[in-house]
Formats: C-alpha cells, structure tokens, sequence
C-alpha cells in the first residue's frame, strides 16, 4: 500500500509541475504535511536500533537536501501575477537521483542488517514528504523573493513587495 502511496503522489506532482501550476501554497505544503506526519506515524514503534535510526536520519536529511535542490530548481515565472512553479529536466534528474541514492540506501542497511531493513521500510513517506516540503519551502520562498503573489486559499494572496495591480508576465 506505501509504494502505491508514494507512487501516486510522485506521479501527481510531476505530472502538475511539468506543466507548470500556480504557487497555492496550501497544495504545495499540505501534501507533503500530510505524507509526513503519516510517514512519522508508521516508524514511530518500529525504529528502536541506533542502525535504524541513524538510518532513518540520514535517509530524511539526504530527502530534505534532494527537495531544497529541487526547489531551487524549479523554474519561476509570473502568470496572471501570480507566482508559477514548473519542473525543468534538472528537477526531475534530482527526483531520479534522489529515489536511486533512497533504494540504495535502502539495499545498503539490507545487506548491513536485514532486520532493520524490514522495519524501516515504513520510512518512505516520512522522507518523501519531508522531501516534498522542502522542495514546497525552497519554491515558495522564492517565487516571493522575486515579488510574485502566492495564492494560499481562496481569494488569499500573499508576497513581498505585492501590489494590488501586479504586471502581467507570461514568461
């Protein structure tokens, strides 16, 4: 069920952000909240050994790191003027990257200690969406760096240095 999980929200948003989507803040963070707090969950009784939790750390700073580059990576544009997040091939070769360096990672602890291995499998969604909020944070900071208005509900915006009449940029 977690690799139809992490399969599913994956293929989502590189599905969304190789179009290109506007910044809502709300979708970019509540996603990878959600994975997250789900993921935490799941290893919260099963990580006891300090191997699985030197694991654990490693794989979620290794995820946090991936999505921070990520993040910087994604192309930023103002539509509308609103902030305008689309993948670019380098975000999805870290995304490649990122899911090798995890099953390697994975396959390494297997052959160090099959036992923890088995256990920590459950960590998938954590670092997921850690992974998945840092690349949402990086993104979200700077489309609002730039000046660009987020939207983070209905008829709410937020930016620095917005105006009420933002130039339009199709670019």
């Amino acid at each position: 069920m977690e690799i139809v999980l992490v399969v599913a929200a994956v293929g989502y948003l590189l599905v969304r952000r190789m179009a290109g989507e506007p910044a809502q803040g709300k979708r970019m963070l509540v996603l990878p909240a959600v994975l997250g707090l789900i993921g935490l969950s799941e290893v919260s009784g099963v990580v006891r050994t300090p191997s699985s939790v030197l694991y654990l750390a490693a794989a979620a700073a290794i995820s946090v790191a991936f999505g921070a580059l990520r993040g910087a990576s994604v192309r930023i544009s103002r539509h509308d003027g609103y902030a305008f997040v689309q993948y670019t091939g380098i975000t999805v070769a870290l995304w490649a990257l990122n899911l090798a360096v995890g099953f390697g990672g994975k396959f390494a602890l297997h052959s160090f200690d099959p036992k923890d291995a088995g256990t920590i499998g459950d960590g998938l969604l954590l670092t997921l969406g850690l992974g998945i909020l840092a690349e949402s944070l990086a993104a979200l900071y700077r489309s609002m760096r730039r000046g660009y208005q987020v939207m983070w509900g209905q008829n709410q915006v937020s930016g620095w240095n917005t105006r009420s009449e933002a130039p339009r940029d199709h670019h």
